[in-house]
């Protein structure tokens, strides 16, 4: 009985030993009397008890790394607080199993060294604005150093930057400094273009009043001078009229009456005005001669008023 149960045990720790179960994103490195032997993968796994080892066991997921914080110094000598975090991959097991002693030191270590190198380079202001490329020159650095030890690093991003106190406040004066230049600068830019479109509105005003009184004037010009015209061509229609009157029979004695009675009006007139004094003609016949010498004068111009009618 006793030997049975001896057996069952020493069968129980042979299967224990030769039948390893891997489970997925590991890998497991096998030693064989201390050599490398093989890399287990995912699944039911076989091994050579008490011959074969487990010696590594790695996870293939990505892992997220905490760079410890530590000072930096910049291009104008300036020290700022930085910490980050990596992210990297086991990429080769039997690389990452032999090919460092503590690859998460090793990388931790390079990733601090070569991020003291990058920031050094850079000034204050620019750390600030860089922080791509700081994690691109890092991730860069500790990939190619990382590949002989089975490592992908991934890619690295800076947590915070923090610069030293009297630093943060010259920076925050600087912000509100330049704020205000702003609003000054806005300020003056509307007030400059409040200007420019009361400039504009009153030139534009001023053009559409003188246009509106230069197109005043042309019209009154025009008014004007169709008026004269109008005149002048009754005034050629009524001579016109008067002279074939006059051609007419008893054409004439009607002008020597109307002669006539503008002179009677014409004593008339100033016999009613106190303050005229009239000398009356001893011989009457001088109002005939007036008659007569007016009807000369009609019959003068007859001759050019008919011509002056037949031109219009």
């Amino acid at each position: 009985m006793e030997i049975a149960l001896i057996i069952v045990i020493i069968v129980a720790i042979f299967i224990v030993r030769s039948v390893k179960v891997v489970p997925q994103q590991n890998a497991w490195v096998v030693e064989r009397l201390g050599k490398y032997h093989a890399t287990l993968s995912p699944g039911l796994n076989f091994l050579v008890p008490f011959i074969d080892r487990v010696a590594y066991k790695h996870s293939l997921k990505e892992i997220p790394l905490d760079v410890p914080s530590q000072v930096c110094i910049t291009r104008d000598n300036t020290q700022l607080q930085v910490d980050g975090i990596l992210y990297f991959q086991v990429t080769d097991p039997m690389r990452a199993s032999y090919g460092s002693s503590n690859y998460v030191t090793a990388i931790t270590q390079l990733a601090q060294t070569t991020l003291r190198s990058v920031i050094g380079k850079l000034e204050l202001d620019k750390t600030f604005e860089e922080r791509d490329i700081i994690n691109a020159k890092v991730v860069e650095a500790i990939d190619e150093a990382a590949l002989n030890w089975g490592v992908k690093v991934l890619r690295y991003e800076i947590k915070d930057l923090t610069p030293p106190n009297e630093i943060l406040r010259s920076m925050q004066a600087q912000i509100t400094a330049e704020r205000e230049k702003r609003a000054v600068i806005a300020t003056s830019e509307g007030k400059r273009q409040e200007q420019i479109n009361l400039a504009d509105g009153m030139k534009q005003a001023a053009i559409a009043k003188s246009e509106g009184e230069k197109q005043a004037a042309i019209n009154t010009a025009q008014g004007e001078a169709a008026a004269i015209t109008e005149v002048a061509n009754a005034t050629a229609l009524a001579i016109a009229r008067i002279g074939a009157s006059i051609r007419e029979p008893g054409g004439e004695q009607a002008v020597q009456l109307k002669v006539a009675e503008k002179a009677v009006d014409a004593y008339a007139n100033l016999a009613q005005d106190a303050n005229t004094t009239l000398v009356v003609p001893s011989n009457m016949t001088e109002v005939s001669a007036l008659v007569s010498s007016a009807m000369k004068m009609v019959q003068a111009t007859r001759g050019g008023d008919a011509d002056a009618a037949r031109r219009l």
